[in-house]
């Protein structure tokens, strides 16, 4: 049997399940083939190209713009850190830019609709996902990559975990500032049980089957669900 390269770095780790559990009933691998090492140097290669390129072209005078009308609406700083879980489990330090009023809570609680902590400003923000652009950042320091399963709070992480058997294999791969989930309309408030069961559905079958064009397929996707779906608040 072939073994690529996630899973000969997986079986040593004592992070999600036993290496005989990476496979199915059929004996199938849970990861894509194509996650080798040559494949994932280029993807790590187009995350750093296309987040650079960012920075130079639209990130150097966009994210002035945007700190600025969060200063001016709503005391507090200009990013909301909070740490969430990646790859293998290892914990990085997320930044989005801050979209509610400072709070005890923001570390327990996502927002929900009409949810009164959000500011002015970070209701357009939440709308339009500008408030995710931040982990740019997260991509070049190498956390993060564009497209995978997006990071969850670490407090809901491990009720879901305890909710959806196998929910943790999600961190088998980077996480992503977009994933096949929201490419797919399942963006927002994450309470309802079925919602996010879809979502880890939709994440693991984006491991299994991934593919350079399905990260190329998903940006797409995730830019006309952008255009039109109201999950965002």
């Amino acid at each position: 049997m072939r073994t690529n390269y996630l899973l000969e770095k997986f079986t040593s780790a004592e992070l999600y399940l036993e290496s005989s559990d990476l496979f199915s009933e059929k004996n199938e691998s849970i990861v894509s083939e194509g996650l080798n090492w040559i494949n994932l140097t280029i993807k790590r290669s187009i995350d750093l190209i296309c987040s650079i390129l960012f920075m130079l072209v639209v990130g150097w005078w966009l994210f002035p713009i945007i700190a600025l009308l969060i200063k001016l609406d709503s005391p507090g700083p200009v990013f909301f850190i909070q740490e969430r879980e990646g790859l293998y489990n290892s914990r990085f330090k997320c930044y989005k830019f801050r979209s509610m009023v400072v709070n005890d809570e923001a570390h327990l609680k996502m927002a929900t609709r009409n949810d009164p902590r959000v500011t002015r400003v970070g209701r357009i923000l939440r709308k339009t996902s500008l408030d995710e652009l931040p982990q740019i950042l997260n991509v070049i320091y190498g956390d993060m990559s564009i497209v995978g399963p997006r990071p969850h709070i670490i407090v809901q992480n491990d009720a879901h975990s305890r909710e959806i058997e196998g929910f943790k294999n999600r961190h088998l791969v980077k996480p992503g500032i977009t994933g096949l989930a929201q490419a797919r309309g399942y963006r927002g408030e994450t309470s309802a049980s079925n919602s996010i069961y879809f979502r880890y559905k939709l994440d693991m079958y984006y491991i299994k089957t991934w593919n350079p064009l399905l990260d190329i397929k998903i940006i797409w996707m995730t830019a006309k669900s952008l255009l039109s779906h109201e999950n965002a608040f």
